[in-house]
């Protein structure tokens, strides 16, 4: 969540940031927090200075029983004061809740570098490698897995309705082998510790990454429990440390970790149904990066390059993509999407975004740090990003790799790793 302190002195800068996101309901938001906070304030102001006075007038109340006089009427104000008091307490409890919700409900604030406006005004950054077009008639990667045995979306749809796909014999082999491939390589050349994490959080955690309680329709949440599937590991592993103080030698920390992802997507319905395109369970590889302030933003760029190692390695043409402020995700102050060419279905996938979240999502979680013995604790700064997510990914290595017999060319990176350099019926 945004800094209070912040939005107290700095507030025309906090909402044309806000601006840049189209978000007029959270400039809205910022002038009640304004108002409540100046209630709360004055409050505490006036609840202080009653209760020096009730500490003053009892000790003469106290000398006017010893002294057999009468006391009635300062106890009358007494008991007076003690109910203004009382009302005092439940205004500014009432405000710290409001606030609180509000500030919850706040995004985080772009950084300057973001350009205003929607995903039309997305900036290209730089392009990778080149477009693959077949000089036939070239198949979605639905056609192809169903022809090469690969995937069963009726199945899925039979069990659990669109948007849980089957993958079977070689197709569920293929993708156990990219998970494990994509964890070697961020583990054992970039760095990153692996974590297996809980599938299954709490609210806490996904009010911590900003998940909730904006996001709670596009989530999947058990009733008797209420533990919430996570939308991605991103969720489990940024919590790992949540009201922990880390010590001025423990970071960065850079995670890595495989999980399932469930997203309901409620309002997403219609758009790129087919296959594998948008779909409400599927597999992703996710990098977490807890850092001090000063060296986020030259994380992001690290990151970003870690995911985009995968896509140079299996030989698919990629673009790198900053998005714009009404195209930001919730928590996110700044954010590189990598897009994978798809020549089956024409189109640019995302498969990675990599964000900054500033201390965006360590304020909702409590993630602090001491930057040295001695002195005052601070927040630090979360950065995640998919590395990759595996629906696109497959989309694109079967549609890239499809030759005019119906087989599929796999690149030599998994071919190693798989047995084999073709898929074929």
């Amino acid at each position: 969540m945004l800094d209070l302190k912040r939005i107290r002195s700095e507030p025309d800068a906090v909402r044309r940031s806000l601006g840049r996101r189209g978000d007029e309901g959270a400039a809205t938001a910022v002038d009640e927090i304004l108002t409540l906070d100046e209630v709360r304030r004055e409050a505490i102001t006036r609840g202080d200075e009653l209760r020096a006075r009730r500490n003053e007038v009892s000790r003469t109340i106290g000398e006017l029983k010893r002294d057999g006089a009468n006391a009635d009427e300062l106890i009358s104000e007494m008991r007076d004061v003690a109910a203004e008091i009382g009302e005092l307490e439940k205004r500014t409890s009432s405000s710290d809740a409001r606030i609180q919700e509000l500030l919850l409900a706040i995004p985080n604030t772009p950084l300057d570098e973001v350009s205003a406006g929607d995903e039309s005004a997305n900036e290209l950054l730089r392009s990778w490698g080149e477009p693959v077009r077949h000089s036939f008639d070239a198949k979605p990667h639905w056609e192809l897995g169903e022809a090469l045995g690969l995937l069963d979306l009726p199945a899925g749809a039979r069990m659990s309705g669109s948007g849980f796909p089957v993958l079977k014999g070689k197709g569920a082999r293929l993708q156990r082998v990219l998970i494990d491939w994509m964890l070697d390589i961020h583990v054992e050349e970039h760095g990153y510790e692996e974590l297996r994490v809980p599938y299954l959080v709490n609210r806490d955690a996904l009010v911590g990454t900003g998940q909730l309680p904006k996001f709670a329709d596009d989530s999947y949440v058990t009733q008797q429990d209420e533990l919430w599937l996570i939308p991605t590991a991103e969720v489990p592993v940024t919590n790992l440390h949540r009201d922990q103080l880390l010590g001025p030698d423990v970071l960065p920390l850079h995670y890595t970790a495989y999980s399932p992802c469930f997203r309901r997507e409620a309002g997403s319905a219609g758009k790129d149904t087919r296959g594998l395109l948008r779909v409400h369970q599927f597999d992703k590889v996710e990098l977490v990066r807890m850092e001090r302030p000063d060296r986020s933003r030259e994380a992001l760029e690290e990151l970003t390059s870690h995911a985009e190692t995968i896509l140079q390695r299996l030989g698919l043409a990629y673009r790198v993509v900053r998005l714009a402020g009404g195209d930001l995700g919730f928590s996110a102050a700044l954010t590189y999407d990598l897009e994978v060419w798809a020549p089956g279905v024409e189109q640019w996938l995302e498969v990675s975004s990599c964000s900054t979240f500033t201390d965006y999502q360590a304020r909702r979680a409590n993630l602090r740090f001491r930057p040295a013995i001695g002195e005052k604790p601070e927040f630090l700064h979360t950065l995640n990003g998919s590395a990759l997510a595996l629906p696109r990914l497959l989309v694109a290595l079967l549609e890239v790799g499809q030759e005019a017999d119906g087989s599929v060319q796999l690149p030599q990176v998994l071919a190693d790793r798989f047995g084999t350099d073709r898929l074929q019926a």
